[in-house]
């Protein structure tokens, strides 16, 4: 409507100025010219405030199309994005001696040990990303922590061809702790040891067929929390075979530095771990055994070279509302600079899943690390231990 307005000023401007010329050659049209002219100037007058007007309305709301493709780009973005988190939390009372005295270890308090909030993100059918923070507080020495430990680019091939690019789980201790089922209880042997760790910075190869599995990493060695370079990069492996469901044998291994061989601080023997783990898990029953030996793991930046062997035991059933569980590990921490020092620990309880994603156990650990000489650490401790997931 504007727009003809406009046109039909237009127009009646282009009329009067022919006028004009007209009024040149005819001395008596003066006085009719001049109330056209009149005309014209109020004409304008409203085309321009009409003008204004327009400029001032707000711009017309997008098309109902465009509307509908922004709201299948954002349910696009939902549908292929996940949320997720997992919570270790316990309250609890520890009794720890060291030689006959008590330590200041001892007390009472709550442990929020881990929480990993993580987002995945997926592409298309082949390529994802994930991002996994990790933060843990620790009563006892007010340590507080935030960082990253799974940061990773994925493209998966096929069900045997599974590629991560970044800080993702490592090939040995993860695999072993869906089996163990009671993680937020204690760690597995390897990790509750020191002597490995759950991911790290590098390329990683996987696969699963619900038989046959594997890994294959090689990153720098030093663990997610450390993603600094050496002059070689560590290998870790392992293989899995299922022969029937819910029965499982695995073997593993690890060589490398651990990212200490630097140009100013050469490292002066490598580090190897050898892994084994057998397993049941079906029918609510779980049974299992792991076992590792390692060389000069905590000794490659000394002259002396040291090993260390060990083994876990465990086994958990799932009534109807409730699980008891139990664990057994032993393990000999230096088999050659101090052979007599051994580490028992064994923990027992029972848990109950308070809704999906919640549980809590109730339970007793023992541990105790000591030699013939002057080491005799004991530590007991009893309360209960959450795990929250979503």
């Amino acid at each position: 409507m504007h727009t003809k307005m406009l046109a039909v000023a237009i127009a009646t401007s282009l009329t009067f100025t022919s006028f004009g010329a007209f009024a040149q050659t005819n001395p008596g049209e003066t006085q009719q010219l001049a109330d056209l002219q009149a005309q014209l100037a109020a004409l304008q007058t409203k085309v321009a405030q009409l003008e204004q007007t327009q400029a001032a309305q707000p711009a017309p709301a997008p098309a109902a199309s465009d509307t509908a493709h922004r709201l299948d780009a954002l349910e696009k973005l939902v549908d292929n994005t996940r949320l997720g988190g997992t919570m270790f939390v316990d309250f609890s009372n520890l009794d720890q001696t060291s030689n006959g005295k008590k330590t200041s270890a001892s007390g009472t308090g709550l442990d929020v040990k881990r929480f990993y909030l993580s987002i995945d993100h997926k592409f298309n059918d082949v390529w994802s990303a994930n991002l996994t923070t990790d933060f843990n507080y620790t009563s006892a020495t007010g340590e507080t922590q935030l960082f990253v430990k799974k940061a990773y680019v994925q493209g998966a091939f096929d069900k045997l061809a599974t590629l991560r690019v970044g800080s993702a789980n490592m090939p040995w201790i993860p695999f072993v702790e869906d089996w163990y089922g009671y993680r937020f209880v204690e760690n597995t042997l390897v990790d509750r040891m020191h002597y490995g760790n759950s991911a790290d910075w590098g390329l990683h190869l996987l696969g699963d067929n619900g038989v046959f599995n594997y890994q294959v990493s090689a990153i720098n060695g030093g663990g997610y929390k450390n993603p600094s370079r050496s002059n070689h990069v560590d290998f870790a492996a392992r293989v899995g075979v299922q022969p029937i469901k819910g029965l499982m044998f695995a073997v593993g291994g690890y060589d490398g530095d651990l990212g200490k061989d630097t140009a100013t601080s050469p490292v002066l023997h490598s580090a190897k771990r050898y892994d084994a783990m057998a397993a049941w898990n079906r029918d609510g029953l779980r049974l299992g055994a792991e076992w590792f030996k390692a060389d000069n793991w905590k000794n490659v930046l000394t002259r002396a070279g040291d090993s260390a062997s060990g083994w876990s035991a465990w086994g958990s059933y799932d009534f109807a509302r409730a699980s008891i569980f139990a664990r057994y590990d032993r393990v000999k921490p230096s088999e050659q600079l101090d052979p007599s020092l051994k580490d028992t620990y064994w923990n027992a309880g029972v848990a109950f899943p308070i809704t999906k994603g919640i549980k809590v156990a109730v339970a007793y650990k023992d541990e105790r690390l000591r030699n013939n000489g002057n080491v005799d650490v004991h530590s007991r401790e009893v309360g209960a231990w959450g795990e929250v997931k979503f």
